[in-house]
This record gives structure tokens, C-alpha cells and sequence, in this order.
């Protein structure tokens, strides 16, 4: 009822009585709906106000993964001149590519603003910790990316000949300064795997996997870790044996009499699901779990190896996306195990987030290789439309992870 209403009111009432009725009704109803309100401590606090408010408000309910690339003439945080980390893979000016263009864009989310990554302030959040990136040689990209990112105030000292034989696929960074480990660990597949026939090794020769194995070449290095981000992708589109308890149950794209032919979906859930109870059964591991979500490839005019290519210089729109279809059903597998892995791990005590790159990325056709690189395979010539040129968008990824690493310890 309103205020305006009172001279209609059906009772023959006092206007005084009622307005007093009235007024004790709203002193009461305010607090309550104060209480309820999760922003009321922000309300009443002096020292907001109200646009502050609206802006933490705001970011709160911001989901920094949605958005689109906007122009940003200032440029990368970096070059392959200022940073000496980029490997000869992903060091697309060394190799001669000819435009820049693809190093001038920004991630913009819908409704709100992503940070300019900090280095200093990255690592005054991690001093004392470790991060470890676990999966494939994307992976190793976003490792490689965050190294260049933190050199404009810090570079670390390679540990990689302490930490293992495999210097190549494993490494260890160390920041004296800051107590700061971070490693990557070589584990394309997550679970188990060999070559299904050793004497025929290719670039898609076929691997068995053991899809219920977790790949101890990273699960008994990361007991101890602070943060783990775990990611894979392209290697399972490989032509694939899957075995489970014991014995095998079926294939993806291996031709092969009497063996049931099975999706790479099949294959990629259970990867993951394998992966996450394995950190689950971790007795000493309290650290904080990432899903960095499928990278997508963007080979136009062939596959990999029969003439793809990836020649664009500039981002989709949302508009021009086209037949990502089953890229969005590989990030939905993915997310799926995920969000089981999370409920359950809340019941123990564990943290996971979610560091979803997929959409963002889906727009970056143009922030690939190409040929502008060197490949480690030095006998192999490929097109890489799979991993992404430094500078370039992969840099994002390490934006998103300073703003949750932020989150967490507002938080705390």
C-alpha cells in the first residue's frame, strides 16, 4: 500500500494511528531486507560510495570469459626484443611475419573490465607458492607467456637440469625474490599412454591410452604444488586405442577389425574424469585446481598434414564464428567433469576454478604461427594453427588467472 493510499484505506482509522502503523512497518521491513541483501555491508559502509559500490557490484557479477577482441593500439605487454624466453615455436616476429595487427587487441568482457595483467602484483600474490601447468605443449604456451609476462620486473633461474632428464617437456622456473616456483609437466593425454606400435612412431601414429591411469609423470609431482592448471586438447583427436580396467573398449579413428569405434568425446571425458580424482586422492595436496578449457585450432583450406593453413590477420566477431560446433562440445565435456569434480571436492576441502579460454579464443584465428615459426621436430614442416604466437592473445589466459588469483585472496 502506498503513502498516496492512506485517504482510501477501508478501516475508519486515524491518519495519525496509521501513519504511525505505517512507519513502524517500514523501519522494520528496511533492516530486514538489509540483512538479506548480500550488498547491505557495502550500503552502509562510509567509506563507499554509491557508484564505488556499483562498480563492486558490478565485477562481482561480471563473467570475464564472455566478451569480445576490441582495437587496443597500445600494444603487447612485451616483445620477442624485450623478452628472450619465447621459444623458436611461438617467436612468429623472429621468423618473419610481416604484420603486427594480431598483437593490438584486448580481451573486453560484456558488462564490465578485464585488468591490465601486473607483474609485480602477480607475484607479490604468489610469493612463498608454486604453480605447475599439467598437459600438452598448450600448456607450455601459457607457461611460456606468463615467463615473458613477469620479465619486465623479474626473471626466473631455470631449474629445469635439477628437476628432471626430460628438459625439453618438463621444466622448473624459480624467482628468488619471491619464493616463486613454477614448472611445467608434460602429460598431453593426462592418463597413461604409449605408442600402440613403437617401431612406427609419426606425428599421428596410433597410441593406446588407459583411460582409469592417471599419468604418474605428473600426479607425483604435484602433491606439494599451491596451484595446478591443468589442461588438454589437440592430442586426442590422435587415432586412439582406449583401454579400461584391463582391457579395451574401442578406438577413435583407427581402422581396426572388430574393435568398437568410439568418439574422441568418449576418450576426452574420461581423461578428465581420471585426472580429477587422481588430485582428489592426493593425501597431502591442498592446493587449488584449474581447468583451462580446450584451445581451439583454426586450420582452414586442410587438416594439419594435407595443407591447412591459418593466414587471417584480424579476430572473428561472434557474427562470423562458424562450425565450432564441435569445439563447443569438447569444452562442454570437459566443464561437465568439472562440475562434478568441484561438488565433490568442496565436500574434502579442495578448490577448483575454472579458467575458461575457449570462447575468447575461438575468435583468434589470426593469433597462430602459421609458418612464422620454427617446429621442435626439425625434420617435420607444418602450418601451426594449434599454439599461439608471443605476444599474441594467449597472453589473456594469464590476465584471467591474475583476476581469480585476485578474487581468491579478496576472499580469504
Amino acid at each position: 500500500m502506498e503513502f498516496s493510499d492512506a485517504k482510501n484505506y477501508p478501516y475508519n482509522t486515524s491518519k495519525h494511528l496509521l501513519f504511525f502503523v505505517l512507519t513502524l512497518i517500514f523501519i522494520t521491513y528496511i533492516p530486514l531486507c538489509l540483512l538479506e541483501n548480500s550488498w547491505a555491508p557495502l550500503l552502509l559502509s562510509p567509506k563507499l560510495n554509491s557508484s564505488e559500490s556499483r562498480s563492486i557490484e558490478m565485477e562481482k557479477k561480471c563473467d570475464i570469459f564472455s566478451g569480445r577482441w576490441v582495437p587496443y593500439p597500445e600494444g603487447p605487454y612485451y616483445t620477442n626484443t624485450t623478452c628472450n624466453l619465447i621459444i623458436d615455436q611461438q617467436n612468429c616476429m623472429k621468423f618473419g611475419r610481416p604484420d603486427t595487427e594480431f598483437t593490438k587487441w584486448r580481451w573486453k568482457p560484456d558488462g564490465c573490465e578485464l585488468p591490465l595483467f601486473d607483474a609485480e602484483q602477480f607475484l607479490r600474490l604468489v610469493r612463498g607458492k608454486s604453480l605447475a601447468f599439467v598437459g600438452d605443449s598448450v600448456g607450455r604456451n601459457q607457461m611460456q607467456s606468463l615467463l615473458c609476462l613477469l620479465s619486465g620486473v623479474a626473471y626466473g633461474e631455470d631449474l629445469s637440469q635439477n628437476f628432471t632428464s626430460d628438459t625439453i617437456n618438463f621444466k622448473k622456473w624459480f624467482y628468488p625474490d619471491y619464493n616463486f616456483t613454477m614448472a611445467n609437466l608434460w602429460s598431453p593425454f593426462l592418463v597413461k599412454s604409449r605408442e600402440a606400435d613403437p617401431s612406427r612412431y609419426s606425428m599421428n601414429s596410433l597410441m593406446s591410452l588407459y583411460l582409469d591411469e592417471a599419468d604418474e609423470a605428473w600426479t607425483s609431482k604435484v602433491e606439494d604444488f599451491d596451484y595446478v592448471i591443468i589442461s588438454a586438447g589437440q592430442w586426442f583427436f590422435r587415432p586412439l586405442i582406449y583401454q579400461q580396467n584391463g582391457s579395451v573398449i574401442g578406438c577413435h579413428i583407427c581402422n581396426i577389425e572388430n574393435i568398437t569405434a568410439l568418439t574422441v568425446y568418449r576418450g576426452y571425458r574420461m581423461a578428465f574424469r581420471t585426472a580429477f580424482k587422481a588430485i582428489q586422492s592426493l593425501k597431502n595436496y591442498k592446493g587449488i585446481t584449474f581447468l583451462r578449457t580446450y584451445s581451439p585450432s583454426h586450420f582452414e583450406n586442410g587438416d594439419w598434414n594435407n595443407g591447412g593453413n591459418c593466414v587471417r590477420t584480424k579476430p572473428f566477431t561472434k557474427e562470423e564464428l562458424k562450425d565450432v560446433w564441435y569445439s563447443m562440445e569438447m569444452y562442454r565435456t570437459q566443464v561437465d567433469e568439472f562440475r562434478t569434480t568441484e561438488a565433490e571436492g568442496k565436500k574434502k576441502g579442495l578448490k577448483f576454478q575454472l579458467l575458461s579460454t575457449t570462447e575468447a579464443m575461438l575468435m583468434r584465428p589470426d593469433g597462430h604461427p602459421n609458418h612464422f615459426g620454427r617446429s621442435p621436430h626439425k625434420n617435420v614442416t607444418v602450418n601451426d594453427c594449434v599454439h599461439w604466437c608471443l605476444p599474441g592473445p594467449v597472453d589473456t589466459w594469464n590476465e584471467f588467472l591474475l583476476y581469480i588469483l585476485k578474487k581468491e585472496e579478496q576472499s580469504r
